[in-house]
């Protein structure tokens, strides 16, 4: 009898494996949680509409906050393939909302190692508050998501980017934290205040490809203009002090509704982005890591700033345009840059300048694709300014050794912290207030 038991049971289990394996596929949220806390399966979901609302009622919220189960989709099975190509699941952020979820969690996580998600849509809906965190996290080793898109709403404030400071109530898209992970042919559009993609936790050997991360931009006239809201409550005073002397808001800038495009913390060791693009960010790519980033052919168009990096960073092939902030920044040390300079510009939108460099040992190429109307200089033994805020004048830092060749026709302006440093340039050094100075004229 013991052993007829053990039999059935070993079918039964045997028979879900193998509706698991995908002879059928699933059609629901709650069957592909199911599948998801196993391993070693591929795992299909019939294409279509997934409304989280009708897996997750909002009556069973109290229920849920009192059990601690603060992700509402937990892939923490191993060596799974989820095939989701077609499917879209509507995140209603009133849930998130009335969960109460700790600061920083995401709603989405893969917590098993070497899975493959493809083709998954996560659509927010509504504007339900929390506590930070992102749509979507990956905390596993080794998993790869593929030809996904998150659209990401639901933060407070927004409308305002950084202005009012960088914290409340923020959503983000999609959040790395697992060494390993490969980030394929995936888009984040935000209508958050939140970053788009962003690593933390010291993750290694993650390698974003063909990805795309998206935001909206405001003029601060338009915010200036408001009757009511926050800007108008807080008089138009926003966190930094700015090129007029005071913290009010300027007129003629142009800011992200969103925070950065491609984002790193803390220390995260072969890191690679290659053919990415970060469309009206705050930040493009702001890889402030000091161990040696490596960017290959990416974009930045419209961002506030293009690119930001530091230590070690290697940059080639890459391009993005000044209509709404710098191109370039570099701190840090040994950074090697290759970018080039889209003519682009904006009718409308006050810049200052085309890049700000500090640092020792560094090199950096600024070539042109056509032919800037407007003048803006490089900056040469500069920081960015505080907050990164276009509005706020730029510091100084000491530069040395920098190999600068600037094979465009905007001019160059040189501190006085400089020193040692060779440019070599096709534009007019406008100022030269450093010492040993190497200037070579270029044709």
């Amino acid at each position: 009898m013991q052993l007829l038991r053990t039999f059935v049971c070993l079918v039964a289990s045997l028979s879900f494996l193998h509706a698991a394996n995908v002879e059928k596929p699933f059609s629901s949220l709650a069957e592909l949680a199911k599948a998801a806390a196993l391993s070693s399966q591929k795992v299909k979901l019939k294409p279509g509409l997934y409304r989280l609302r009708d897996y997750i009622p909002p009556e069973s919220i109290p229920e849920r906050r009192k059990a601690q189960k603060w992700q509402f989709l937990t892939f923490s099975g191993s060596d799974n393939t989820f095939d989701l190509t077609g499917v879209t699941i509507e995140l209603d952020t009133a849930l998130r909302q009335a969960l109460r979820s700790p600061i920083h969690t995401d709603e989405f996580l893969i917590t098993g190692d070497r899975n493959t998600v493809r083709g998954l849509t996560i659509t927010s809906v509504g504007n339900g508050r929390a506590f930070g965190g992102a749509v979507l996290g990956v905390s596993g080793a080794g998993n790869t998501l593929k030809d996904c898109v998150v659209h990401v709403q639901g933060s407070a404030p927004y409308g305002y980017g950084d202005l009012f400071g960088k914290g409340g109530f923020k959503h983000s898209g999609v959040h790395i934290t697992g060494s390993g992970s490969r980030i394929i042919g995936c888009k984040v559009f935000t209508k958050a205040f939140g970053h788009a993609f962003y690593l933390q936790e010291n993750c290694d050997d993650v390698l974003f490809e063909n990805c795309h991360a998206e935001g909206v931009m405001r003029r601060t006239d338009e915010i200036l203009a408001e009757t009511s809201g926050m800007a108008f409550e807080r008089k138009f005073m926003s966190e930094v002090m700015n090129r007029s002397g005071t913290k009010r808001i300027q007129p003629g800038y142009t800011k992200a509704l969103s925070e950065d495009g491609f984002r790193t913390y803390h220390t995260h060791r072969n890191l690679v982005l290659r053919n990415c693009t970060a469309k009206n960010m705050r930040g493009g790519f702001e890889l402030r890591t000091k161990t040696a980033p490596k960017l290959e052919n990416c974009t930045a168009i419209g961002c506030e700033r293009a690119f930001w990096v530091s230590t070690g960073a290697v940059m080639t092939k890459c391009k993005g345009d000044v209509q709404f902030g710098p191109l370039l920044y570099v701190e840090g040390d040994k950074a090697k840059v290759d970018v080039q300079l889209l003519p682009t510009e904006a009718n409308k939108g006050m810049v200052h300048a085309i890049a700000a460099l500090y640092g020792i040992d560094n090199e950096v190429t600024i070539t042109a694709k056509g032919r800037r109307v407007h003048e803006l200089p490089i900056l040469v033994g500069f920081t960015p300014p505080a907050m990164g805020e276009n509005a706020t004048a730029f510091g100084e830092r000491n530069v040395r050794g920098l190999i600068l060749r600037n094979l465009t026709t905007m001019p160059v302006v040189i501190g006085v912290k400089a020193e040692k440093c060779q440019i070599i340039t096709r534009g007019a050094v406008k100022e030269n207030l450093g010492s040993e100075i190497a200037v070579i004229p270029q044709d």
